[in-house]
């Protein structure tokens, strides 16, 4: 069968498809499900191909052309489905499940994965809490039993000692076992107790990497903060130092991408020895193999970690098929690289990172050559074009996955990213040589870092004007829904923008839009509405829930699970000081965004619980708190607070929940406000054992209210008689979209319903607003009326 030299060969991206999207859906499979998927597919594949070498003439030659393109997406499914069982059998391997299921307490023998990374948002003065991937030797376990398994480890630690290690050295340490999230490849989670016990050293390359980064890092430190903290970023991705309103200003503008470790990256670092090849007339060949050891060196530099490589590999696909001008003889590459990672590594199918990368090489291979052709055309100089067409295709190609992931859509991502353009090759190439010169030079580096930090400094003024643009991001549905629709609305607008006709009307359609509805979003918002008395806002799995005292003042109860998300939502709000800060119980999902709270912001008294664990989440806050000088408070039932509009008392508990199914989502913080006049009952995360006792220790009528904020993100450990004392007009539901904790339970939503209860959820309806008016209650999502509540 011929292949027309015009048209891309997608021969192989059945088979990559069909492999990447097995393999996401085992990741939420069980290892024997998985296989069972493979075999099926494995028969049918025999089957059509047994068909299909039995056809003949010329309607045959039609069908086997699409049939064999079947035939290679059921050979993925098998390969997928194959591969991902068997590292599936090592992550639920049942001696391991048996003690992360009794969360004991272990010694561990590990190999260290990838950088240790700091969870963003933390504390000035102390340590931040970090993230260290690793792979499982063997585990010991309080009954001296040792038990060897490979499977992954995510460790959670406090000691600065962490940060110091590299990609792979083995390691022992001392901590607890406990489940992880679920949807990947990680078996376990351990809450590690004390500092590692290094058993032996990284690989050559490894400590050399170290060695450019940390003299990296000593070259930037005497810059000022915001070109200092990103200038790492931008050339090695290390974030470690980036202050968090740098990093919001990126994330807000589609730049988060040029500080992070991703396809998109490496093209850029790669790219400039791409072009002075170009410049210098080198022909294609020699291009390549400059290309080849600039890639490789930067592979060197950044470390040679599973995130690294990924994009290394796109990076090498796309900027292969620029230096030799065949981006189509591209596409079966690209394919190629997909299918071998995901089958190396099932776990980077429900990775956003790599889907990123794919994309974006992807708009590299078919966008970026004819935009980059149609501007030359034009008269646009050759450099200068494909400075212009790269960003553009890889930001269109990627807008999908960071709606999906965002809820929101960027005016100005692309702008900002053509803007930015000039700087990245200077900023970068002169961030490599400070890093390569450093470990001999000191002085020296410093110097050319200091020259670096001028681009860089364009790079994080981009950002931030472009942060500021009124209605610069636009909601737009989350999730896989989310992505799903923008990606349909880009593929049909590239192929119907191949007709001038069509082109000129989508021009005069979209500036029409942005001239009637941009002046409206900048004079009338519409958020927060008037007369609100409680918003719930989405920040994911997680809670955060404020009260109105006064104009800029709000209560704030919960902080979240990201401190970026949750200041975006006070923001929104128009929240400049927070009165008092009301901690419900110390899980990381309502107070792992505390920074977040505190972020520009005064805050006047902070709000726990008397139960101390978990010890991470108590930490975090009161470590927050002490570096603002904000007081402390653990609140006993009772305890009550008065401020505006607001009348908060705390219910419960009413004495210290033990030997619960979870002693500090029982212990949690339950609260009743009323804020004028509106009675609102804010439940924590209180689960069936303090809802019970809630419910015998008030009096029949004092849990009655007519809002509710539903506990534990709507878990099935609810207290049918709790809820139904409750009766509320309207309950809401802070929940993340796509959860693995099977959150909201449809029984306790219907059971609410049957109550008369108008309920809403935060994964659905985005923030939640309860406005009180002459009518009654109503309830408002995003500045959108949806309906009035029953009373």
């Amino acid at each position: 069968m011929t292949v027309d030299a015009k048209v891309p060969d997608f021969r192989l991206a059945g088979l990559a498809v069909a492999a990447w999207l097995t393999a996401l859906a085992g990741l939420h499979l069980t290892a024997a499900r998985t296989l069972l998927v493979a075999v099926v597919a494995a028969v049918v594949a025999l089957l059509v191909a047994v068909h299909l070498l039995g056809l003949a003439g010329r309607q045959g030659v039609v069908v086997r052309r699409y049939g064999w393109i079947v035939v290679a997406a059921l050979i993925g499914i098998v390969c997928g489905g194959a591969a991902t069982s068997a590292r599936l059998v090592v992550r639920d391997a049942e001696p391991l499940r048996a003690l992360v299921e009794d969360g004991a307490q272990v010694t561990v023998e590990l190999i260290v994965r990838d950088d240790p990374r700091a969870v963003r948002g933390g504390v000035v003065g102390r340590p931040p809490t970090l993230l260290v991937p690793a792979r499982l030797v063997a585990v010991t376990g309080p009954a001296g039993q040792r038990v060897t398994a490979p499977a992954r480890v995510l460790v959670l630690a406090d000691e600065p000692a962490w940060r110091g290690l590299l990609p792979g050295q083995r390691i022992t340490a001392e901590g607890r076992l406990t489940e992880p999230r679920g949807g990947d490849l990680t078996g376990a989670v351990l809450l590690a107790d004390g500092e590692p016990v290094r058993l032996g050293s990284a690989s050559v390359l490894q400590r050399a990497a170290g060695l450019l980064r940390a003299g990296l890092q000593r070259a930037c430190a005497p810059l000022p903060d915001d070109p200092g903290g990103l200038l790492p970023g931008l050339v090695v991705g290390d974030t470690s130092e980036l202050p968090d309103t740098v990093e919001e200003d990126f994330r807000a503008t589609g730049m988060t991408h040029l500080n992070a470790v991703s396809g998109s990256n490496v093209a850029i670092v790669v790219g400039a020895v791409l072009l002075a090849a170009r410049w210098a007339r080198a022909g294609p060949n020699l291009a390549v193999v400059l290309c080849g050891l600039a890639l490789v060196g930067f592979v060197i530099l950044v470390r040679p970690s599973p995130s690294v490589v990924r994009a290394a590999t796109m990076g090498a696909i796309g900027l292969a098929a620029l230096a030799t001008g065949r981006p189509r003889a591209a596409v079966p590459a690209l394919a190629a690289g997909v299918a071998v990672l995901v089958l190396i590594d099932p776990d980077l199918a429900g990775d956003a990172g790599f889907a990123l990368s794919v994309l974006a090489t992807g708009g590299l291979l078919l966008l970026a050559p004819r935009w980059r052709d149609g501007l030359r055309r034009r008269g646009v100089p050759a450099g200068a074009a494909e400075a212009l067409a790269v960003p553009a295709a890889a930001q269109l190609a990627c807008s999908p996955v960071i709606a999906g992931l965002s809820g929101t859509v960027s005016l100005v991502a692309v702008p900002a990213n053509l803007l930015v353009v000039p700087a990245i090759a200077p900023a970068t190439v002169l961030g490599v040589l400070a890093a390569t010169i450093s470990p001999v030079w000191p002085a020296g580096a410093q110097a050319v870092a200091w020259l670096a930090h001028w681009p860089a400094w364009w790079l994080v003024l981009v950002a931030r004007h472009g942060a500021r643009v009124p209605a610069g991001n636009l909601p737009w549905p989350g999730g896989v829904s989310g992505a799903l629709l923008l990606a349909a609305l880009t593929v049909a607008l590239l192929v119907a923008a191949r007709r001038p006709v069509v082109r000129r009307l989508v021009a005069v359609l979209t500036v029409a839009v942005m001239v009637g509805t941009l002046p409206v979003r900048v004079a009338a918002p519409g958020w927060p509405p008037k007369g609100w008395v409680i918003v719930a806002c989405a920040v994911g799995q997680g809670d955060v829930v404020l009260l109105p005292v006064a104009a800029g003042r709000a209560v704030v109860v919960d902080a979240g699970p990201d401190p970026a998300t949750t200041d975006a939502c006070l923001r929104r709000l128009g929240v400049r000081r927070v009165p008092l800060l009301v901690v419900s119980h110390f899980h990381v999902d309502h107070t792992g965004g505390v920074a977040g709270v505190f972020r520009d912001r005064r805050v006047d008294t902070v709000v726990t619980p008397r139960w101390p664990e978990p010890a991470i989440g108590r930490d975090l806050v009161h470590d927050t708190a002490a570096a603002n000088g904000t007081p402390v408070v653990a609140a006993p039932a009772g305890w009550r607070y008065r401020a505006g509009a607001v009348d908060l008392v705390v219910l419960g508990p009413p004495y210290p929940m033990r030997g619960t199914r979870s002693d500090p989502n029982n212990n949690s913080l339950v609260l009743r406000a009323t804020v004028d006049g509106v009675r609102i009952l804010l439940a924590g995360d209180a689960e069936t054992e303090e809802q019970q006792a809630l419910r015998e220790h008030l009096p029949p009528q004092g849990l009655r209210a007519d809002v509710l904020k539903v506990a534990h993100h709507g878990s099935a450990y609810q207290d049918p008689a709790f809820l139904d004392a409750i009766a509320p007009a309207v309950a809401v539901v802070p929940v993340g979209a796509g959860n693995t904790y099977g959150h909201p339970n449809e029984a306790v939503l219907a059971r609410l319903s049957r109550g008369g209860a108008r309920v809403l959820r935060t994964d659905l309806d985005g923030d939640v607003a309860v406005v009180f008016g002459p009518s009654g209650l109503a309830v408002v999502s995003g500045g959108v009326d949806l309906t009035r509540a029953n009373r």
